[in-house]
């Protein structure tokens, strides 16, 4: 994140890598003015339900595929 940091206060978009498996941890990259987005491959591999999760974990309210509505936290 130091690089981001430091090219972001160039003006140039930046996004942050490598490590980032945690909800809270990505938005506090985003919301510090670290980086603009964040990108998660890795954590993507181990678990693809990832951005719903953090979704959820952070208390946003995003549409779920259709195929998944049952499946939906209350």
């Amino acid at each position: 994140m130091e690089f981001a940091g430091a090219v972001g206060k160039t003006g140039i978009l930046t996004g942050a890598v490598g490590l980032i498996t945690e909800a809270k941890q990505a938005d506090d990259i985003i919301q510090s003015g670290q980086a603009d987005m964040v990108f998660i491959a890795r954590e993507l591999l181990r678990d693809p339900h990832f951005p719903l999760r953090a979704a959820h974990e952070l208390g946003y309210e995003v549409k779920w595929p259709v195929q998944y509505e049952r499946a939906k936290w209350q």
